[in-house]
């Protein structure tokens, strides 16, 4: 049996009326124009802010890791050939910088940072210092194609972290004696991969990926074998940010937090080499207000997912922005007056207190982004 659609029968039924006459004179048996139901959806033209998000926040903050790459391997380098402490400050100095367009690009980890196994490569954690150690007595010269065939916890990030800061226990400031030739020459040979790494990213952004156009292009003209539209875009963006506040709450934060003080486990907390576990974290959400606000590098009133939002939502846009910098403030926040690193901080009872404040906020974005954000995908009439 073939039922009937609701709008199908309003036009029979307009007919019928039209068709059994009334007050007109008019005879003829024309139906009366029926007035379509109205549109229940929004309407946003996303074209202009995919362009804005792909090339300033995107390619943007890509480029700005190629580049905080190239700048590390420079320091590693100079550490190397005449290791002072001077030297090995800039080091240092020099991962934090790459550190940071890293972690707050984890807000759109999808693309080519996925497919070519990137994000593995240079951000691997819990780091295995064990083989990390065997690599260094039983390797010399590191040949930077050799440590690329090596498993993914003694490279990137967190391996160069080890080598430059220490184990971080105690404190965060290796002393340039305690670093060895052997160290400086692996350092040396992770950075010229992991510099490699980001140019494979920033290539495949901007030139080509998977043997066709750039991915930017992808992204921007959807209608191809990764986008079908504008709203399978918006959907990446959207689930992008969703990802990450969930990581960050949930996992990075949550997972060595603990259900209790004695249940907190350090050796879960990344980046604790160089206790810059708490900018890791606060990073990641500022990546998400740079998505949601369209503040891409050296940009400023850019379209942004806060304006897909707002056309069909005001309130739920400014609400959301809030919620998103009161997440920023509150992780920020763990380090209190006397700025403790996250791995001291979740074994100090006032510190978990800000500690679960952080994760309160960081849950409250999450339900915003998932209960309320989320659904506009199929209001939109994109």
């Amino acid at each position: 049996m073939t039922s009937v659609r609701p709008l199908t029968a309003a036009i029979l039924l307009a007919m019928t009326l039209g068709a059994c006459g009334g007050s007109s004179d008019d005879d003829s048996d024309t139906p009366a124009p029926v007035t379509p139901p109205a549109n229940t959806g929004f309407d946003y033209d996303a074209t202009e802010m995919i362009a804005s998000l792909t090339d300033t926040v995107i390619v943007a903050g890509y480029a700005n890791l190629e580049q905080g790459m190239t700048d590390l391997h420079l320091a590693a380098d100079n550490l190397r050939n005449d290791p002072t402490a001077e030297n090995l400050l800039a080091a240092q100095n020099a991962w934090k910088a790459a550190r940071q367009p890293w972690e707050r690009g984890e807000a759109h980890i999808f693309g080519p940072i996925d497919a070519l196994s990137i994000d593995p490569h240079l951000d691997t954690w819990p780091l295995n210092t064990v083989d990390l150690q065997a690599q260094l007595a039983n390797n010399s010269g590191f040949d930077p194609e050799m440590i690329k065939t090596w498993n993914d916890d003694v490279q990137g990030f967190h391996t160069m972290e080890y080598l430059l800061f220490g184990d971080g226990v105690d404190n965060n400031q290796k002393s340039i004696e305690a670093m060895t030739s052997q160290e400086r020459e692996y350092l040396v040979s992770l950075a010229l991969v992991a510099m490699d790494y980001s140019s494979q990213l920033v290539q495949a952004w901007t030139l080509s990926y998977d043997g066709g156009e750039s991915y930017a292009e992808a992204l921007k003209e959807p209608g191809n074998n990764f986008y079908s539209a504008n709203l399978a875009v918006v959907e990446e963006l959207v689930n992008g940010l969703i990802g990450i506040v969930d990581e960050v709450g949930n996992g990075k934060i949550a997972d060595p937090f603990g259900a209790s003080l004695e249940l907190a486990d350090t050796s879960l907390v990344e980046s604790q080499y160089s206790w810059n576990s708490l900018l890791d974290f606060s990073d990641n959400i500022i990546g998400v207000q740079t998505v949601y606000r369209g503040e891409g590098v050296g940009q400023s009133d850019q379209p942004g997912l806060d304006d897909w939002v707002r056309a069909a939502d005001a309130d739920l846009a400014d609400r959301i922005d809030g919620e998103i910098q009161a997440a920023v403030d509150a992780i920020l926040a763990i380090a209190g007056e006397n700025d403790m690193p996250f791995r001291q901080a979740i074994l100090d009872e006032a510190g978990r207190a800000r500690v679960q404040s952080a994760v309160d906020a960081l849950t409250t974005l999450q339900s915003s982004l998932e209960s309320d954000l989320l659904p506009l995908l199929s209001e939109w009439n994109g």
